[in-house]
C-alpha cells in the first residue's frame, strides 16, 4: 500500500486548514485557520518575509507550535497551573516541565482549528468556542479574531471574547518578526516606552518584587539601542492606557516597525532558544532569528492581585487591539 503523502495545507488528523490570502496598504498576508495564525507576511518591494513561519503546517504541530499563532486563553505563564477565583482553586494543564501552563496550555488557542467567519480581500474574521474545563478553566469561552490590512503598511488584529462564567482571558498574537532578512536581529535597533518591567524566576514567573523598573538595568530601552544578545524574554510594563504607540523596532536597510496596542503589557522574546528549522524560502532558522512581540496582559495574573486584572466574567467583553505599523525609511 501507498503511504499517504501529508498535504501542505492538512494537518496531521487529515483536517484541511486552507489558508487565508489578504492584501492591503502594500502588505500581503497568508492567514490560517489553525491556530489563527500568520504564516507569512510580505510588503511590496521587500524581497524577504517579514516574520518568520512555514508554507507547511506540519512544524506547527511541533516546534512551531507558537510561530504567528494566537495564543491563549491565557497567554504566558500561570505559576504551578493553579489559580484561586472566587474562593475556588482550579488546576491548569501543566504544559511546561510540568511546572506551568504556557499560553494556555497544551491544546490552547494555537492547537485548535477556528472557523472562518467572514473574509474580504483585506479582512479575514475568525471564531473559536472553548468549552468550560478546556485545560481546566472555568466558562465557556468564545473568541473571534480580525486581521485585516487597514492601509500604510498597517497589519491590524482584533480579538473580543465572552464568557459564560468568570475566566482568566489574555490572548496575544505570537508572532515573530524578522526586518532585514538576515541571520539574526541581535543588531536591529529597538525602542520601547516602558519604566517597568517584570523580573523572573527560572520558571520564567515574575518574581515577588516585579514590577521593577528598568533604569540601569539591561531592559532599558526607552532611548533606542541594539537589541544584542544578552538575552529577552521577558513582559514589560508599558507605559500609559488607550490604543497608544509603545515600540519601535529598526533594521540598517531602512525598515522599521511600529507597535500600536490598549494592552498594559509587552513580552518581548528575541528567540535565543529557537532550535533549527527550515523555513519559508527554504530560510534556517537559529538562535536569535526572529523577534516575537507579544501584547498582552501580564504573566500570571490570576495569582497576583497587585497586577492588572485579567479576569473576564459574564456581561463584560474582553477586547484587545494591536497594530504592526511597516515603513521604509
Amino acid at each position: 500500500m501507498t503511504a499517504t503523502i501529508p498535504q501542505p495545507e492538512t494537518l496531521p488528523d487529515g483536517r484541511a486548514a486552507l489558508p487565508i490570502r489578504l492584501s492591503g496598504g502594500g502588505l500581503s498576508l497568508r492567514l490560517s485557520p489553525f491556530g489563527a495564525r500568520v504564516q507569512d507576511l510580505r510588503m511590496d518591494g521587500v524581497d524577504h518575509p517579514l516574520v518568520l513561519g512555514s508554507d507547511h503546517l506540519a512544524p506547527y504541530v511541533g516546534d512551531m507550535i507558537y510561530h504567528g499563532a494566537l495564543v491563549g486563553r491565557f497567554a504566558n505563564r500561570i505559576a504551578d497551573g493553579r489559580f484561586t477565583l472566587d474562593g475556588r482553586n482550579h488546576l491548569t494543564d501543566r504544559n511546561e516541565g510540568g511546572a506551568t501552563t504556557l499560553h494556555g496550555g497544551s491544546e490552547g488557542s494555537a492547537a485548535q482549528l477556528w472557523t472562518v467567519e467572514a473574509q474580504s480581500e483585506s479582512s479575514a474574521t475568525l471564531t473559536l468556542r472553548m468549552p468550560d474545563g478546556h485545560m481546566g478553566f472555568p466558562g465557556t469561552l468564545d473568541v473571534r479574531v480580525v486581521h485585516s490590512l487597514p492601509g500604510d503598511g498597517t497589519l491590524a488584529i482584533e480579538i473580543t471574547a465572552t464568557t459564560d462564567a468568570p475566566t482568566p482571558c489574555n490572548f496575544a498574537h505570537h508572532g515573530y518578526f524578522a526586518l532585514d532578512g538576515g541571520d539574526d536581529v541581535t543588531t536591529q535597533t529597538l525602542r520601547i516606552d516602558a519604566d517597568r518591567y517584570l523580573p523572573v524566576d527560572a520558571r520564567m514567573i515574575p518574581l515577588p518584587e516585579a514590577p521593577a523598573p528598568v533604569d540601569g538595568t539591561r531592559f532599558d530601552f526607552r532611548t533606542p539601542r541594539p537589541i544584542g544578545d544578552a538575552g529577552i524574554d521577558h513582559n514589560f510594563c508599558l507605559n500609559g492606557s488607550g490604543m497608544r504607540r509603545v515600540l519601535r523596532l529598526e533594521a540598517v536597510n531602512g525598515l522599521s516597525l511600529d507597535v500600536e496596542t490598549d494592552q498594559p503589557g509587552l513580552q518581548v522574546y528575541d528567540a535565543r532558544n529557537q532550535e533549527p528549522i527550515l523555513g519559508l524560502d527554504g530560510r534556517r532558522y537559529g538562535p536569535f532569528a526572529g523577534l516575537a512581540l507579544e501584547t498582552q496582559a501580564w504573566p500570571d495574573a490570576p495569582n497576583r492581585a497587585d497586577f492588572p486584572d485579567a479576569i473576564l466574567r459574564p456581561g463584560e467583553t474582553y477586547r484587545h487591539r494591536v497594530s504592526y505599523i511597516f515603513a521604509r525609511g
